[in-house]
């Protein structure tokens, strides 16, 4: 069983809402999105061995741990991800996945094996290729959404607000295609570059994220709506 992964938080209470979980962090993405958190974790060093240590790992955390999240990179990336996932299942532990929907097809089958699902839409969809260097990546995007909405898996969608990406009105403008699509649940989170935390770029991003006006139009359009950690 092939996995690749470039590291493991052994405890979180906020990567799977109301779990306790590790968070596994897969190798590997197509995508080159400016604002990435874990650049790192972009090429796939490793040799596909990280099966062997996710399950040695977890072994000894049976009714410490409700679940695994598979993070990233970009778990969809890896051809293995539905093997590890069985795997996890067959241990007795909940399931969760972190993407950006990069490649459908492969999401359509794990669904069935998830219990939980955060969704990352970055931008409207007919600029994801400006954003990630990938031509059809909004395509893509916008079908796993429709697969993630059409399955019934519990989830959120979220979008990370970029300031070079958005100002108030256009944030706006993808919250509301977002909810003529069918979204119900949506999360706002600020943009946090590696680096410098003071970056002009941050302070710009937890602006918009305090914009009382803009909040209150948003939170009008979906049934759950937060700002985490503005």
């Amino acid at each position: 069983m092939q996995l690749s992964i470039g590291g493991l938080t052994p405890l979180t209470t906020i990567d799977f809402p109301g779990h306790l979980a590790a968070v596994v962090f897969c190798q590997g993405c197509a995508w080159r999105c400016p604002y990435c958190h874990n650049p790192h974790l972009l090429p796939i060093t490793h040799d596909g061995g990280g099966w062997q240590r996710l399950q040695r790992f977890l072994e000894p955390r049976h009714g410490l741990l409700d679940g695994v999240v598979f993070s990233g990179g970009e778990p969809l990336f890896q051809s293995g991800l539905a093997d590890a996932m069985e795997g996890v299942k067959s241990m007795g532990f909940k399931v969760a996945l972190h993407t950006a929907g990069t490649h459908p097809e492969r999401l359509r089958r794990l669904l069935p094996l998830l219990d939980w699902v955060g969704l990352d839409i970055k931008i409207s969809f007919e600029h994801y290729p400006q954003l990630t260097g990938i031509t059809g990546s909004g395509v893509k995007a916008q079908k796993s959404l429709g697969l993630l909405l059409e399955s019934g898996v519990d989830h959120e969608i979220r979008t990370t607000a970029d300031p070079n990406l958005f100002n108030r009105q256009t944030l706006l403008e993808l919250a509301e295609k977002l909810a003529a699509f069918g979204v119900t649940r949506y999360v706002l989170q600020p943009c946090r570059p590696v680096g410098n935390t003071n970056q002009p770029g941050n302070m710009e991003s937890a602006a918009l994220l305090r914009d009382a006006a803009l909040l209150e139009r948003m939170e009008r359009l979906f049934t759950s709506f937060m700002v985490r950690d503005a």
